[in-house]
C-alpha cells in the first residue's frame, strides 16, 4: 500500500494525470484568456450576439478552470499558476486578432477540439486509476 497517495490511488499514476491536468489548466487559462478578448473586442454585425454569447462562455470557463485547479490540490500536487507557463504549455495559442467575429468562432472551434482532445485522454487515465473524483469533472 505504500505505492498509494493520500486519497488511496496509486502515486505515480497519480503524478502523471497531475501533469495532464495541469495541462488542461494552461489550455483552459489560454483560452478563457482568448475568449475575454473576443468579448472585449469585437465588431461587426454579430457584435451584440457574440458579446453575450463570449461573456457566458468566459463565465463557464472560469468556473471549469477552478474546478480543474482544485482537483489537482485534491490529487496533491501544486496547480501551476503563472501566464508565461500557460502560454509555453498550452496547445492553444494565443489569439492575437479578437476583434473579427469569423475569426473568434473559428478559433473557439479549434479551441474546444483541443479540449476534448485532452479531456478524452485524462478520463481514460483517470478510469484506469479508478480515479472517479477527476472522472466526476
Amino acid at each position: 500500500m505504500s505505492n498509494l497517495n493520500q486519497i488511496g490511488l496509486n502515486e505515480a499514476k497519480t503524478k502523471e494525470l497531475a501533469i495532464l491536468l495541469n495541462d488542461l489548466l494552461a489550455n483552459y487559462s489560454t483560452f478563457y484568456q482568448n475568449v475575454r478578448g473576443y468579448h472585449w473586442n469585437i465588431k461587426g454585425d454579430k457584435f451584440f450576439e457574440l458579446h453575450l454569447k463570449f461573456e457566458e462562455l468566459y463565465n463557464n470557463l472560469f468556473l471549469k478552470i477552478d474546478e480543474v485547479a482544485e482537483r489537482i490540490l485534491t490529487l496533491g500536487f501544486a496547480p501551476n499558476h503563472k501566464y508565461s507557463d500557460y502560454l509555453k504549455e498550452a496547445e492553444i495559442p494565443e489569439s492575437k486578432e479578437v476583434s473579427d467575429g469569423h475569426k473568434a468562432v473559428s478559433n473557439i472551434l479549434e479551441a474546444f477540439k483541443i479540449l476534448l482532445l485532452k479531456q478524452r485522454h485524462i478520463l481514460n487515465l483517470s478510469d484506469e486509476i479508478h480515479d472517479e473524483g477527476t472522472n466526476a469533472q
